[in-house]
This record gives C-alpha cells, sequence and structure tokens, in this order.
C-alpha cells in the first residue's frame, strides 16, 4: 500500500507550517508565513491545502482515502484486512516521529484541533465499521462496531506511546496488539482453539433452508 502523503513538497510545506505553530503559535502564524518558510507561493499552498488546519490534518485524510482503497481490494479475512490498514497508517507517522510530535503538540495546544482530531478518529472508526458490514453481510452492527473502535482505540494508545516518548516504537508492536486481538474476537486467521464450554456442534437436514439453520444457530447461541 504507497503512501500518498510523501511527496517531498506537501510533506516540505507540512513541516514548514508545524515548525512556526510550535514556535510561534498557531493563531499567530499566517498564511503568507508558512508560504514564505515552504518556498512556495501563497496561490500554492491555497492549492495543496484549503487553510492551515487542513495542514495539519492533511496527513490523516490522505491516509483515509487510502484505506478506502486498500479496503475496497479483495481480502481473504476482513477482520485482518482492517488491522492490517491500521498498521499502515502507523508506519506512515512512525517513519517521521519528529514531525509526527510536533503535530501532536500543536494539536494539544488549540482547541479547535482537538475537536477536529476527535472528528478524524471517528472516520478511521467509520471506515472500518462501513467495511466490515460491506464484507460480512450479515454481520451483527454491534459486532463491527466494536471491532472497528477496538482497533482504532489499539491503534491511538500505541501511537500515543510514540508521540509522548522520545524512543522509536515498531509498527511490530502494534502488530502484535492486533494479534492479540483478533484472537479475542475470535477472527484469528490462524483459527482458535476452542474452550470445552466455547464449543457448537450442529446438524441438520441438507434440505433445511439455509436461513432457518441461521435462525436456530441464532437462538442457540443467544
Amino acid at each position: 500500500m504507497s503512501d500518498p502523503t510523501a511527496t517531498p513538497a506537501r510533506h516540505t510545506v507540512v513541516a514548514a507550517a508545524l515548525e512556526l505553530f510550535a514556535t510561534q503559535g498557531f493563531e499567530a502564524t499566517s498564511v503568507e508565513q508558512i508560504a514564505q518558510a515552504a518556498g512556495v507561493s501563497r496561490s500554492t499552498f491555497f492549492r495543496q491545502f484549503g487553510g492551515k488546519d487542513d495542514v495539519v490534518f492533511t496527513d490523516h485524510d490522505d491516509l483515509l482515502s487510502l484505506l478506502r482503497s486498500f479496503l475496497a481490494t479483495p481480502h481473504e479475512n476482513p477482520w485482518s484486512a482492517v488491522c492490517a490498514a491500521s498498521v499502515e497508517v502507523f508506519r506512515h507517522f512512525a517513519a517521521d516521529p519528529e514531525l509526527a510530535r510536533r503535530r501532536y503538540t500543536v494539536v494539544r495546544q488549540v482547541p479547535a484541533l482537538r475537536e477536529r482530531e476527535i472528528v478524524t478518529v471517528f472516520q478511521y472508526e467509520r471506515v472500518f465499521d462501513d467495511y466490515l458490514r460491506s464484507a460480512l453481510p450479515g454481520i451483527d452492527p454491534v459486532e463491527s462496531v466494536a471491532f472497528a473502535a477496538a482497533v482504532t482505540a489499539v491503534h491511538n494508545h500505541v501511537l500515543r506511546r510514540l508521540l509522548r516518548g522520545t524512543v522509536p516504537v515498531d509498527p511490530s508492536v502494534l502488530t502484535a496488539a492486533y494479534d492479540d486481538l483478533l484472537h479475542r474476537f475470535g477472527v484469528h486467521p490462524a483459527g482458535e482453539e476452542p474452550a470445552v464450554d466455547d464449543l457448537v456442534i450442529a446438524a441438520f437436514p441438507r434440505r433445511m433452508p439455509a436461513a432457518e439453520i441461521a435462525r436456530r444457530l441464532r437462538s442457540e447461541l443467544e
């Protein structure tokens, strides 16, 4: 999964903007100052970004688009696909931890940016939830919401370790956490070893409609 946010020109503008926001404040920094520091024209800035806050969140906007494209392709295990997509998001920020930490500091200092960050986190969760509902027709919405929320929460927990610390956090840390999460939900691609009281064996006549089989299984499981 290639990263569309890694273009040098955009990265230069983002880095310059975050440096100015961190040193002189978000509100005190003008678009003209950002453009000058990045070596681009004001019009170029507005072609690339809608405004100052868009510079802060441009990575997320691009990554969300990337995730939608990635999840739109076939995957053998939808649950694992969600985790893999999330790991790629983490890899993006782990590739330049200093820039990610600078962005984190700026967002923490500006209430309006914190509010947008909350919305952005929900957008990731919604992408994962929508994908699971599409890839697994008939899934209980509570299950898709719960898994999407868990994946997002685990990602943010590991990412905060990177942002609040001073040492690198390898993506393998997140991968291991997701491996455990897949087991907890009973959807690990390697399968599960069920406990005695967690095993259901059922037999039905071949002629029984699939809908009736599903109804009876659901009744037993509930």
